[in-house]
């Protein structure tokens, strides 16, 4: 069947389109969720499906631009439209408010006859609307605002459609409320997030003990990883100003217990990030993604799957409209994947017609696509950008430079992935990597590249060491690949781990030492285990008690091994740099 983005949603059960930018719908709507899918519609149709069609090359979101942690973008597309909205749900207090905006009138408040006939005044509160919104519009778009917009009341929400795409020419934000009926309706444009990004960083890294007040070099050292976490909270990079006050916005709404919706659509992004309050959100708004996602061609299962229920965007490159769901975790520094701010709760593919949601799909958790992008960097056959160290864009992998750089990226990208997937995808990951590594074909091009080398090499042995440290950490839990685990053997794999972590100390990270002794220590200081097999009299236990006694002793002596390798290290560390 031909599609066209005109067709987006046409046969959608009650959002019947029936002009061009026109929709019909109920006359109001009065709760969050509903105003949220009839949003969701608006936006897919005029600021992703729109854009594909019209634009030559449309800049598709790669699905591993979903996966946290976000990394800032390489580009910013001019021809792509950007936004910011904030849906408040109550009514709007003006002088109140904590961040400025201009006021948009509401027909029916003005009036104060809600259900009423049209008063002589309604063309004079129409026009003034109009002009607000003329005043901070380009020129150019003025004209057509008079034209296209002769007699409409821009604050309507059914209209909203209409007044889009201007607003889609405005640097800063729009606002919606609720007028005296409890009906949302377009309350502000041209709104500045407030965005104390000072206070807030300051504030939290001192909260999770990564700053100490007047510590400027532990200031310095650990600003950018605080400053990346927070961000990555409320579904950000970090990034333009617009996404960064809408961030710290949505965590200033939250705190202050409002209920509201932010969403916001970045140029570079290409994605309609929304950050809204749910009852079931007790620590964080609740966060979500969509975006139109290329899919790989070696995704064949997926894209028949995708096609037959007609999910399946078939351009120059198949697409489809995910949207994502995310939770967020908090910081935990006795957790290997100290980094890990966001998991990914729920993938859904939207319907580009009918707006159907079909939820059994993993697109961007697809690890054989990892793995096959994987195997097409080590053999430079694959095509792409990535930003190397912040400040580099490589294009794609066509010399052992490029790859490495490509490789340094793609672990740091993926670390938490790989220390956390299924051991077939992990002997997947380390197969492909020892394979061009340790191929004695590229000595030569390896050691004129050192450095960058080293770089690689050490970051694949951190990964290899942070993977047991998380094998270590489940056994910790008594949980071992979907098993449960007795004291006995908790201790026995414990023992197992730790001696052959000792002979791996030659690659040394202070993290991972620091993150194993809190992990053995915390398993030794079970109270339950104390009680029961260590305090009591050794003749008074079974031989079953006496064989945990036994190997709780050799789990206490390798930990000391491991403080005295600790120590040494310090040691080595402190002489290193000399006298002061």
């Amino acid at each position: 069947m031909a599609f066209s983005w005109q067709d987006a949603f046409s046969q959608a059960p009650g959002y019947l389109w029936k002009e061009r930018t026109k929709l019909a719908f109920p006359s109001s709507f009065s709760v969050l969720e509903n105003l949220k899918q009839y949003l969701d519609i608006v936006h897919i149709k005029h600021c992703l499906l729109k854009p594909y069609w019209e634009i030559p090359d449309f800049p598709l979101v790669a699905p591993q631009e979903l996966l946290p942690s976000f990394e800032s973008n390489l580009y910013e597309y001019p021809s792509i439209s950007g936004f910011s909205l904030v849906v408040l749900d109550r009514a709007i207090d003006y002088f109140q408010e904590i961040f400025q905006f201009d006021l948009l009138h509401c027909v029916e408040d003005a009036l104060r006859n809600v259900n009423g006939p049209a008063s002589a005044f309604e063309p004079s509160i129409i026009q003034y609307n109009k002009s607000i919104l003329e005043s901070r519009l380009p020129k150019h778009l003025q004209d057509r605002v008079k034209k296209d917009l002769e007699g409409e009341r821009i604050t309507d929400i059914q209209n909203y459609p209409q007044i889009l795409p201007f607003i889609l020419n405005m640097d800063r934000g729009h606002v919606m409320a609720k007028n005296a009926a409890g009906d949302f309706y377009l309350s502000g444009i041209y709104a500045s997030f407030p965005s104390d990004l000072d206070t807030e960083l300051k504030r939290f890294g001192l909260r999770i003990g990564k700053f100490k007040s007047g510590d400027n070099k532990l200031y310095e050292v650990n600003r950018h990883f605080v400053y990346q976490f927070l961000m990555e909270l409320y579904g950000f990079p970090i990034a333009s100003e617009r996404r960064t006050s809408a961030a710290l916005f949505a965590r200033r709404l939250f705190k202050s217990g409002e209920d509201f919706l932010i969403r916001v659509l970045g140029k570079s992004d290409r994605t309609l990030t929304t950050l809204y309050s749910t009852p079931e959100a007790t620590q964080y708004p609740q966060l979500e993604k969509t975006a139109l996602v290329r899919l790989d061609k070696s995704q064949k299962d997926q894209l028949r799957q995708l096609r037959r229920g007609g999910f399946l965007i078939e351009g120059d490159q198949p697409a489809v409209i995910l949207k994502v769901s995310y939770k967020q975790h908090k910081y935990d520094p006795n957790n290997i994947r100290t980094d890990r701010a966001l998991s990914i709760s729920k993938q859904q593919v939207v319907h580009p017609v009918t707006g159907a949601v079909w939820s059994n799909v993993n697109i961007i958790k697809d690890t054989t696509l990892m793995t096959y992008i994987l195997n097409d960097i080590v053999k430079g056959e694959y095509q792409g950008r990535v930003r190397y160290k912040r400040n580099e864009i490589v294009e794609n992998t066509d010399t052992h430079e490029k790859r490495l750089k490509f490789l340094s990226s793609w672990l740091k990208k993926h670390q938490r992935r790989i220390l956390s997937y299924s051991e077939e995808f992990y002997h997947g990951v380390t197969k492909v990597l020892n394979n061009y590594l340790q191929n004695k074909d590229y000595q030569n091009d390896f050691l004129s590249l050192y450095p960058l080398y080293k770089e690689v090499c050490e970051q694949y042995s951190y990964i290899q060491l942070a993977r047991k440290i998380k094998l270590l950490e489940d056994i910790s839990r008594r949980y071992y690949k979907g098993t449960r685990l007795n004291y006995k053997q908790m201790l026995t794999n414990a023992c197992q781990i730790l001696h052959d972590l000792k002979f791996e100390v030659a690659r040394y990270f202070p993290n991972i030492v620091d993150q194993l002794i809190n992990i053995v220590e915390r398993m030794l200081n079970d109270r339950y285990l104390q009680k029961k097999y260590i305090y009591p009299n050794p003749e008074t236990l079974t031989p079953y008690g006496q064989s945990i006694r036994k190997l709780y002793g050799r789990v206490v002596s390798l930990l000391d091994d491991f403080r005295s390798i600790r120590n040494t290290q310090r040691n080595k560390a402190i002489s290193d740099k000399g006298p002061n």
